[in-house]
């Protein structure tokens, strides 16, 4: 599959025989894995990592929703969601359980449930981001009709739409096709399924990104003062740190399919490995942009940890309370204190 592969070494023949195959022994060797264990170590850290981090922005954000009521923070929040479904599925799921731990060793229904489920979470993830560019770009460019048409309950439909379409466009990569497994040449469904795939990741959303920065970039020259907004910057950094990251993993996904598969070539090989693990990184990076460009969500996190602390050492002390109580209570009376009968 194009999203979710960590390079493990196994068999590199389908279930069709070398001789149906049309292949020359050299070529039924499965090309090397160089980067071996590292791919599993760096998911698993990216996991433990990216999880929390993504848990604590969406409690923040969730906090500036409410205290604010900007349809800004319902954007980011779907942005954040988005990028958890693709934690659990893509790298919990798919990388480290299916590929790392049970090497696909599952029955074939579960494998391409799972495909076509990394796939919708992975064009949620980055789908989601195209409605916070519009927003800015309306509230830059037309800030009168934003006034009007930007609020909590808009924002929380158009995100519902959004995420479900995202979530359907998944159902057509059931069919997706084992890349790591399946030695046989692509077929005409292979590749409706990259170009698809491809198309919906990276070209089509980065050209809405392309088209709307550059529209918002030439607003803030053209109209006095020239001052660049720390959401405009937010929204900037968001949109240029994925197109950059993503970028690889597009590159050799069609390589890929035209050039040399991962089979016949150890460096397409590493490749896609490196593409995969450099791409799966923005699923991380946000809550670090948003440190950076944000005060209020500085704020934000300082609140919840405080919060969370506070939390703590309450329950730490009423613990501690409870247990010096129960101690005492159930205590023999000492002569002193023991009353004698009349």
């Amino acid at each position: 599959r194009g999203s979710t592969e960590v390079m493990i070494d196994w068999p590199n023949v389908s279930a069709s025989g070398p001789q149906d195959l049309g292949l020359k022994p050299e070529e039924l060797q499965r090309s090397k894995c160089v980067l071996g264990l590292i791919p599993v170590v760096y998911y698993s850290v990216l996991l433990c990592v990216g999880v929390p981090v993504n848990i604590l922005t969406a409690v923040a954000l969730s906090r500036l929703a409410c205290r604010t009521k900007k349809a800004l923070y319902y954007y980011l929040l779907a942005v954040t969601g988005s990028d958890i479904l693709s934690q659990l599925f893509i790298i919990f799921v798919g990388f480290l359980l299916e590929t790392a731990v049970f090497h696909r060793d599952v029955p074939a229904l579960l494998l391409h449930s799972v495909s076509a489920a990394e796939f919708a979470a992975n064009h949620a993830s980055i789908w989601s981001t195209v409605p916070l560019t519009v927003d800015r770009y309306v509230a830059l460019c037309h800030p009168l009709l934003h006034r009007q048409i930007s609020y909590p309950a808009r924002a929380r439909r158009i995100i519902a739409v959004v995420l479900t379409l995202s979530l359907a466009s998944g159902v057509p990569f059931f069919w997706w096709s084992d890349m790591w497994r399946n030695s046989n040449p692509p077929t005409s469904v292979d590749t409706v399924l990259v170009w698809t795939h491809v198309t919906l990741i990276y070209f089509l959303p980065c050209s809405i990104f392309l088209v709307l920065n550059s529209l918002i970039i030439h607003r803030l020259r053209s109209a006095p003062p020239r001052r660049l907004g720390k959401t405009t910057a937010m929204l900037l950094a968001i949109t240029s740190v994925f197109a950059v990251l993503w970028a690889p993993r597009t590159t050799v996904v069609i390589y890929h399919l035209y050039v040399s598969s991962v089979h016949q070539n150890w460096r397409v090989h590493l490749a896609y490995d490196l593409s995969n693990m450099l791409a799966m990184l923005n699923t991380a990076v946000n809550f670090f942009l948003y440190c950076f460009v944000s005060k209020p969500f500085r704020a934000a996190v300082r609140d919840v940890r405080q919060a969370h602390t506070n939390a703590s050492i309450s329950s730490l002390y009423t613990g501690h309370g409870h247990n010096k109580r129960s101690q005492r209570d159930s205590s023999p009376l000492s002569p002193r204190r023991a009353r004698k009968p009349s």
